[in-house]
């Protein structure tokens, strides 16, 4: 049986039968079967349940549809014992009468079905209702007690226990006693998302931690090697709550976003971000989608654009790490002096993969992340200039299973300076990594990580001096989901050699990092 007719049929088939004037002699007498056929309800050997049970009733009729309704949904009209309708045949008033008394008794029948329905659960009808009272008590007084009627809170803090061991021919005491202890450092993060239109974001994210002394936070001479994604430190030491990030995020114009911000990072202003690895960060250079200088996350001062339509996006963006300062020797926004990156990447995303081609100009002052002493060094250069390039990518399963999910990278860069320098310098340097992910690995909700790569290092220098600044970065980690906000990561890290061209001659090093990393999601 089809949904219950509505109330309003009755008034309009009424006045239809009352407004039919009287036919002509032939057809206006009274037709006792067809009113007997009528007077009483639809019997189930009477009623049709389908249009196409009427062998005279086309699709190309009129009032196909409006027929197909009164069958179908409200069952109130019968057929002809010869399975016919007869639509072209006149219709006596009594015979409107008597399909509108057909119909008022089917009404009557769901009412009177309804008040036994109402009846049988007036109990968990009541108990339904005081939950529903109970809960907009409740709504109302969270309504009352919110600091914020625009804001939405997101916090995350992190505990890291580990230590590092150094092995290798070079002398390694020195080392280890300068970052060899067991560590436990924290970081808390408390994103504040305001919108004021609902498109547009005010992003205020307010950070501590005390990373600064420990290898993982960039201490002792394998600097941003060892340094996990996650470490954090303020410049005025550790425990000190400051303003991490400061921007504001709006639409303009038709699949335009322009960001602004006092402190805003470059990844902060990409309408992609060309990787799924990691879910659960644990080495910085291998978050960096294989092209660290590129992708080296300038923070301060800064403005983007980007542009979507479809799977295709561009952005450009601004940032100058020095744009605080008054003082154009020491920094300021487009001087020498700002420390600034200016960033293009063309990207094309689909459901499961997406690749990302972009270039960065690269200002002397610049820490990038995940590279040698010997680049880091020659990006510092207050005389150099660096251009970088990548091309990133990744691929996803459509379900978990045994196939991970791949993110790879490569950056190539150029560097070059307004002074001389001595033989040896940095001309070219490359970067590359390969991550896998296993989602629901082993046991649903946890996540299964490997990657590999080198982070920046020399491939050429000035005058005929030859690199040997190779070295790769290992990394594994099992993060296990203890619940909805609860995560527990042990994870393990080799670095071949952290020191890459400034290895004693004819000596090795290598490093060895393990950790449990706890984060709790709020």
């Amino acid at each position: 049986m089809g949904p219950p007719p509505s109330p309003s049929i009755a008034p309009a088939l009424l006045l239809l039968a009352m407004a039919l004037p009287p036919l002509a002699a032939g057809a206006a007498e009274l037709n006792l079967v067809d009113v007997q056929r009528y007077s009483g309800p639809v019997t189930a050997r009477d009623q049709v349940t389908s249009i196409t049970q009427f062998s005279d009733v086309q699709p190309t009729s009129w009032a196909y549809q409006a027929l197909s309704n009164l069958v179908e949904r409200y069952g109130c009209v019968a057929g002809y014992p010869n399975g016919s309708f007869k639509g072209s045949q006149p219709l006596t008033r009594w015979e409107a009468a008597a399909l509108l008394n057909a119909c008022l008794d089917r009404i009557t029948e769901v009412t009177d079905e309804l008040r036994r329905l109402l009846k049988e659960f007036n109990a968990e009808l009541a108990v339904l209702k005081g939950r529903v009272d109970g809960l907009e008590a409740k709504v109302g007084e969270l309504e009352a007690n919110q600091f914020s009627t625009t804001t939405k809170l997101n916090g995350q803090a992190t505990f890291v226990l580990g230590a590092n061991a150094f092995g290798g021919s070079a002398p390694r005491r020195a080392i280890r006693e300068e970052v060899g202890a067991t560590t436990f450092s924290y970081d808390i993060q408390l994103s504040f998302d305001t919108s004021f239109t609902g498109k547009d974001l005010l992003r205020t994210i307010l950070r501590a931690g005390n990373f600064g002394g420990s290898a993982f936070g960039g201490a002792g001479p394998t600097g941003s090697l060892s340094t996990l994604e996650v470490a954090f430190e303020e410049d005025a030491g550790p425990d000190v709550l400051g303003i991490d990030k400061l921007y504001y995020q709006f639409p303009l114009g038709s699949g335009f976003t322009a960001t602004l911000g006092g402190r805003v990072g470059q990844e902060d202003m990409l309408a992609l971000w060309p990787s799924v690895y990691p879910s659960d960060t644990v080495l910085n250079l291998l978050t960096l989608n294989g092209a660290p200088a590129a992708y080296n996350k300038n923070l301060g001062p800064g403005a983007g654009l980007w542009w979507q339509n479809g799977p295709f996006s561009v952005s450009a963006n601004y940032v100058a790490a020095n744009g605080n300062s008054g003082n154009p020797g020491e920094g300021g926004i487009g001087t020498n002096a700002s420390a600034g990156t200016g960033t293009v990447q063309i990207g094309y995303a689909q459901e499961q993969w997406a690749i990302a081609a972009i270039y960065s100009y690269i200002q002397s002052g610049v820490e990038v992340p995940g590279t040698t002493p010997l680049t880091a060094f020659a990006f510092e250069n207050p005389s150099s200039r660096t251009n970088a390039f990548g091309l990133s990518g990744y691929w996803q399963p459509s379900a978990s299973g045994w196939i991970p999910s791949i993110s790879a990278g490569w950056g190539l860069n150029s560097t070059s300076f307004d002074t001389a320098q001595a033989p040896g310098a940095l001309s070219n340097s490359q970067s590359w990594m390969v991550g896998l992910e296993w989602a629901d690995a082993f046991v649903k909700g946890n996540a299964l990580g490997l990657a590999v790569g080198q982070p920046v290092f020399a491939t050429a220098l000035t005058g005929d001096a030859s690199p040997a600044d190779g070295n790769y970065a290992w990394e594994a980690w099992y993060e296990f989901q203890v619940t909805d906000a609860i995560s527990i990561t042990p994870a393990l890290f080799y670095l071949s050699r952290p020191l890459g061209q400034n290895t004693p001659s004819g000596e090795t090093l290598n490093q060895l990092g393990g950790l449990i990393k706890t984060s709790f999601s709020f």
